[in-house]
């Protein structure tokens, strides 16, 4: 299994050292690790095998190889494979919700503060990763159920559109948070926000010219 590594991740440990909350990120990519291993156990248990590790600023990112098999078997316009990658999505925010429930029945044996920090790391990365925007989880999730219901290609033109409706709304909301709270971990996730985005953007506009490209080359065939 390939292990990457994203470089900025040190810049943004820097940045925590500087500002003296370096605990509370440890924490954060203690439990985004706890996250991807959810991930990984249901991948497992659906048949996949884990291909890669990627370690990013604000946790990992796991890849599969997927199982061919899984195309062929349709479910509605979508297949099984679109299926199981729903599930594999919704794993990891599952994980940090029991997680939260397991905080709660030994509270009286930590501290107040690695309590709270443990709370409160679970709820931000569970809530985080349902926000509807590509790739995190709920983005995913998204993908996968439109898929199913309206097919592949018009998944990824409805994701592209909520996907991009969703950050200017989250970047609104966040933009008063970051002024009342005065915190810099908001901005940065913030603009590691807008970098996926824009990544989904370009991968979306790619898939959308080989889909038009295809067209072309059937029509071409057809006449």
């Amino acid at each position: 299994m390939q292990i990457k590594i994203d470089f900025k991740i040190f810049v943004i440990i820097l940045i925590f050292l500087i500002t003296r909350n370096i605990g509370i990120y440890a924490i954060l990519m203690m439990f985004a690790l706890i996250h991807e291993i959810g991930h990984l156990i249901c991948g497992l248990l659906l048949g996949f095998k884990p291909k890669s590790i990627s370690i990013i600023p604000y946790g990992f990112k796991l890849g599969f190889a997927v199982n061919c098999k899984d195309y062929n078997i349709k479910i509605k316009k979508g297949n099984k494979l679109a299926l199981k990658k729903i599930i594999i999505a919704l794993a990891g925010p599952i994980t940090n919700i029991i997680c939260i429930i397991i905080l709660v029945l030994v509270k009286n044996r930590l501290s107040i503060y690695q309590y709270q920090s443990a709370i409160y790391s679970n709820i931000l990365l569970a809530i985080f990763n349902l926000i509807p925007i590509y790739p995190l989880d709920g983005g995913r999730i998204l993908q996968g159920i439109l898929h199913i219901f309206v097919g592949l290609r018009e998944s990824y033109t409805y994701v592209k559109t909520i996907t991009n409706v969703n950050i200017i709304i989250l970047t609104a909301l966040s933009s008063i948070l970051i002024l009342y709270y005065k915190n810099i971990a908001i901005l940065l996730a913030i603009i590691y926000l807008w970098e996926l985005v824009y990544q989904t953007n370009k991968q979306c506009n790619l898939k959308e010219r080989l889909y038009k490209k295809v067209e072309r080359i059937e029509n071409s065939v057809k006449y």
